[in-house]
Formats: C-alpha cells, sequence, structure tokens
C-alpha cells in the first residue's frame, strides 16, 4: 500500500499516512440556529508505520473527544484546520484503525483561493458545495480526490425538512419534531464529492433512476426543465458506457446560485437554473456528464482536472448535436474562434491552482477530446470512452493514463496529437478529419 502523492495544489493538508475505507457520519443539525453536533468514526489503514496521524476539520467545529480503537492517543492537536493525533504506540504499515471524533459547532464555508467552499446555510436550509477542498467544513475526513472510501451518513434535523446525502436513503424514522435520516454510500467517492443539502422540498420523479428536490414554487418549470434528463442518461449510457451509479438525485435549491455543482449520485442548481424554458439545459447535461468523469472516474491529483471538466464540456456538446442544436462540431469551431481571441497562457494538463476552473480549460479540454474524436472516427473514439470508463470505474485516474489507454484502444500513437493541446500554451489548429 503506498500513500496518495501530496498534491502541490493543496499545500498543507495531511500527509498521506492513512487509507480511509469508511466514514460513519452521525449528525444532528438545527436549522433555526446553524449549530451543529457530529460524530465522526473513520476506518482507515495506516500506510506506513507511525505514531502520528492526522484528519482535517475546519477551525469553526470544535473537537471535544478523539479516541482511536476505543482508546484515547497519547495527546492530540486541532490547530489551523488540522487534528493531528500522536499514538501511544507505533502502528505497523497495513495495520487498520479506526478514528472516533465527537465535534460541534456552527458549521460555515472554508475561505481560500476558489472562494468560499464547502458547507454554506441558505435562506432557509443548507447546501454543502465541497469542490475541491470543502469537506472539513463539516466532518474531519483525509482530503485527497485519491482517497476514495465508502461513507454512511446519519443526519437528525427538524421535521418538514427534505435532507439528502449521498447515496441509497436507507431510513427515514420521525422522532418528536425531528427526523432521522440514514443514507449508504457503498461506492467509492472522494471526501469533496460527499454533500449534504436540507430544504423545504417536494420530491418528483424525473425518469426511472432519476429524480428531484424542488421548492414547490418551482415544481412545474424543474420538471419542463428536468424533462429530457432521462434521454441524455441514454444517450451518455451509449457514448461513456452504463451510469455509474444506482440513481441521480437534483436538487433544486430555492435561493440563486452563481454555478451549478456536481456531487456523487446528485446535482446542485439554483433557482435561477430553473426558467421553465430550459434555458440552462446545457448545465444539466454538463452535470449529469460529471457523474461519469469527476465522480466515477476521479483525478487523483487536481492538475489533472481537465479529464473532469473538459469531458463535462464536450458532453454539453454531443447534447447539442443529438438534441437538435449545433453539432459538436460547430460547437467546437465556435469555441476554438473565440479561445484564439484569448490569452495563450494557459497549459490545461498542469493549469496551477489558481486557473483550474477557468472557463478556457473547460472548452480547451472539450477541444482536445474533439480533436481525438476527429483522428479516430467516431467508432474508435467513443470505444475508446466506454472503455476508458470500464476500467477506471470508481477509481482515480491521470492524464498519463488516458493517453496510454487511448493509444492502446485505438492502436494508433495519439501522443503527439494530444500534447500540443494538454501541454503547450499555444492553441493548436483544429483541422478536419
Amino acid at each position: 500500500m503506498t500513500a496518495p502523492a501530496p498534491d502541490p495544489y493543496l499545500p498543507g493538508r495531511p500527509d498521506g499516512d492513512l487509507d480511509v475505507d469508511r466514514y460513519e457520519l452521525e449528525l444532528d443539525y438545527r436549522v433555526s440556529t446553524n449549530r451543529l453536533e457530529g460524530r465522526a468514526q473513520v476506518y482507515a489503514t495506516a500506510v506506513r508505520s507511525t505514531v502520528r496521524v492526522s484528519l482535517e476539520l475546519h477551525h469553526r467545529l470544535q473537537v471535544s473527544q478523539v479516541l482511536v480503537d476505543g482508546y484515547r492517543p497519547e495527546r492530540w492537536t486541532h490547530r489551523g484546520g488540522l487534528l493531528v493525533l500522536k499514538l501511544k504506540h507505533e502502528i505497523a504499515s497495513g495495520a487498520p484503525l479506526v478514528i472516533d471524533v465527537r465535534y460541534a459547532g456552527h458549521p460555515g464555508p472554508k475561505r481560500g483561493p476558489w472562494g468560499e467552499v464547502g458547507w454554506e446555510e441558505l435562506s432557509d436550509g443548507v447546501i454543502v458545495a465541497g469542490q475541491p477542498d470543502g469537506a472539513p467544513s463539516w466532518f474531519p475526513c483525509h482530503d485527497s480526490p485519491a482517497d476514495k472510501a465508502a461513507y454512511r451518513f446519519t443526519i437528525t434535523a427538524e421535521a418538514g425538512y427534505e435532507v439528502v446525502a449521498n447515496g441509497r436513503l436507507v431510513t427515514r424514522t420521525p422522532r418528536a419534531g425531528r427526523v432521522r435520516w440514514e443514507y449508504e454510500q457503498s461506492d467509492p467517492m472522494a471526501p469533496y464529492l460527499a454533500t449534504l443539502q436540507i430544504g423545504r422540498y417536494l420530491r418528483i420523479a424525473t425518469g426511472p433512476r432519476e429524480e428531484a428536490l424542488v421548492p414547490p414554487r418551482l415544481r412545474d418549470a424543474a420538471a419542463y426543465d428536468l424533462g429530457r434528463q432521462s434521454e441524455m442518461v441514454a444517450l451518455f449510457e451509449n457514448h461513456f458506457g452504463p451510469y455509474p451509479f444506482a440513481s441521480y438525485t437534483v436538487v433544486v435549491t430555492d435561493d440563486d446560485l452563481e454555478i451549478p455543482l456536481e456531487a456523487q449520485g446528485l446535482s446542485v442548481f439554483g433557482a435561477n437554473h430553473m426558467d421553465g424554458r430550459r434555458g440552462s439545459e446545457r448545465l444539466v447535461a454538463h452535470e449529469l456528464a460529471h457523474q461519469w468523469f469527476g465522480n466515477s472516474l476521479t483525478a487523483g491529483l487536481w492538475r489533472d482536472i481537465w479529464l473532469h471538466e473538459g469531458f463535462a464540456c464536450y458532453a454539453e456538446w454531443l447534447w447539442s448535436e443529438a438534441s437538435g442544436g449545433r453539432s459538436a462540431d460547430e460547437q467546437a469551431r465556435a469555441a476554438h474562434g473565440r479561445l484564439s481571441g484569448l490569452p495563450q497562457d494557459l497549459v490545461i494538463g498542469d493549469p496551477g491552482p489558481d486557473a483550474m476552473f477557468d472557463d478556457r480549460l473547460y472548452k480547451r479540454g472539450a477541444l482536445t477530446l474533439h480533436a481525438l474524436r476527429t483522428t479516430l472516427g467516431d467508432e474508435s473514439f467513443f470505444r475508446l470512452l466506454r472503455t476508458w470508463t470500464a476500467r477506471y470505474r470508481h477509481g482515480t485516474v491521470t492524464t498519463e493514463e488516458f493517453a496510454v489507454c487511448a493509444e492502446l484502444e485505438s492502436g494508433r500513437p495519439v501522443a503527439a496529437l494530444l500534447h500540443p493541446w494538454l501541454f503547450e500554451r499555444s492553441l493548436p489548429a483544429l483541422v478536419r478529419g
């Protein structure tokens, strides 16, 4: 067993002393006061012999007790968002351990290079938007996208609110004006994709495996705007392979949101994205595509984020092509024309933390895939995508692995094609096949 490589985009994180297998979170939340009381049991394996292990937890949450395998550690500290435990005895590499943390406080978002990320209060409820480093805003974790784990969420909140977390709803138990919800997420999941959504929502079916939770005032608009989502699933399954999870949920908040966001098995849109005219349908396609690219296949290092955003952007173009809009080729040429007039100073294969969410990365990533499709032809290209998602299903991926997969699947040397698109600043020409 080896520790995930340190991510230079996320300095100061835990040093890779743990490989987490499972999180069991028991949370009691008061919406009216934004008061969270939590217990996290972290089932992990030591990746090296050590007497020191660490987890991340935002400083707004105060730790009251820590146990390791049922015993108090020699000491522990919680400073600067890092919970560090000194064990009484050295633990051997490969040995299992259970870290049990009790904590409480008034959670809020982490502030950093990407703005405010993680736990956020709504006008009446909660949204958790964890990408890229917001998971510690509500539970102690090894916040590396490469360290996927299973989860159980048990959340108690006031009656009258719908509570949504990742995975399958196991039980819903009313208790004296409050309701206890339990969700089980058995598929491996990166911490930043863990989410909690609380609001006064209606549940509506939007397809055989799809549902939406929406404010009552937006029921009709959301039903229409999400009305072609099942067709999107069918299209993407044809191009990308089977949908990687058991179900898909969309949450529409009663507040406006700057952008939609994805979590594993779930996406969140603001009220402003549901206009009753499908004005944000490309974003519906984009967030759905992240279930394959970003959630099932997750970049182990954030430098490879084009493997999430470039693919999701290209999915927008594929949906446009299939639904009577502009073809993917027309979309690509329009995007290329726009990018050619913008600064040529971005290397999308390693954009740096300040530029990892730059819209140019999204579009140039999609252009990279279109150039590959043009070169390989549709049959070979989409066979590659299906092989890619099957080979690394529920795993972590790198750009290098994609290049190798492309060459093995197509039988053609594509490295020379991919390199200028991914690792040179100047925008390559987009040629016709």
